[in-house]
């Protein structure tokens, strides 16, 4: 019983705000201050912030009793988002930090609850006929199974991931995940090196980063490209909103890969020139 009593002041104790210019930097590392993996994205996502909070982008927190930050989350109008889709929002993320390191874990609370309960009330407020986001079929971040808990179903799958939606009315339209159009090509007398960033997850700008430093590696042997998916008509043109491509190879990524593994995968393309 006094475990219950302790549970309930937390979930009542709970708050759940707008993003403010003091509050800027915890979401743009993604409540990881301490991590030095966050030091390496660059500013891909500041610019990608301020691009996108122009065109109905919103950021809330979950605050606990002590009214410290211990979860997030990103929503925006699909029509500026990487899914083909009107008059929708989409969750990019929900995250509740869970790392012993920094402020610590805060799962098992119902911040991401309250916080998926709060861009919907936003969305609908907004005139959006639905809410929308993505998911992962293995037990990892962004579970589908947890949207599915809430009401939210499978409208479209890619390999592990899954395209999932809430329709608040008769007049919304499924949405659809952005099929890809084009590959890059091998290169010819270097190792093409292509990067495909829409800015908005830190994890994939990360991953960037690493890759363009381990290119100056081997100078005057990589021939770098990359391409700004925020851009429109770029996205339309390659169906492909984040990705890294070592000589038209996809790197699979995930959480970001690390810089040797990286490396050695462009050193491999490099010995074959």
């Amino acid at each position: 019983m006094k475990f219950l009593c302790k549970l309930w002041l937390k979930y009542n104790e709970m708050k759940i705000v707008d993003i403010t210019p003091e509050t800027e930097y915890q979401y743009l590392c993604c409540l990881e201050e301490w991590s030095d993996d966050m030091k390496e994205a660059g500013s891909c996502k500041q610019k990608w912030y301020d691009q996108m909070k122009e065109k109905g982008l919103k950021v809330k927190f979950a605050l606990d009793e002590n009214d410290v930050i211990g979860g997030m989350i990103q929503y925006l109008p699909v029509e500026h988002s990487i899914f083909e889709g009107r008059d929708l929002y989409v969750v990019l993320c929900i995250w509740v930090h869970g790392h012993k390191q920094g402020r610590g874990d805060y799962r098992k609370r119902g911040m991401g609850t309250a916080l998926l309960k709060a861009a919907e009330d936003d969305a609908k407020k907004q005139g959006a006929n639905g809410l929308v986001t993505w998911g992962l079929i293995i037990p990892a971040f962004m579970r589908a199974s947890w949207f599915r808990k809430y009401g939210y179903k499978t409208v479209d799958k890619s390999g592990i991931t899954r395209l999932l939606w809430k329709p608040f009315n008769e007049n919304a339209v499924p949405p659809l995940f952005r099929k890809p159009v084009k590959k890059p090509e091998k290169g010819k007398d270097k190792v093409n090196l292509t990067l495909l960033r829409n800015g908005w997850c830190q994890s994939m700008n990360i991953t960037c980063e690493r890759a363009k430093r381990a290119a100056l590696d081997f100078p005057g042997k990589i021939d770098i490209q990359e391409f700004d998916t925020t851009n429109i008509n770029i996205l339309n043109e390659w169906g492909i909103n984040d990705a890294v491509y070592v000589d038209g190879k996809e790197i699979m990524t995930g959480p970001p890969i690390s810089y040797e593994k990286i490396r050695r995968k462009i050193e491999k393309r490099v010995k074959n020139y």
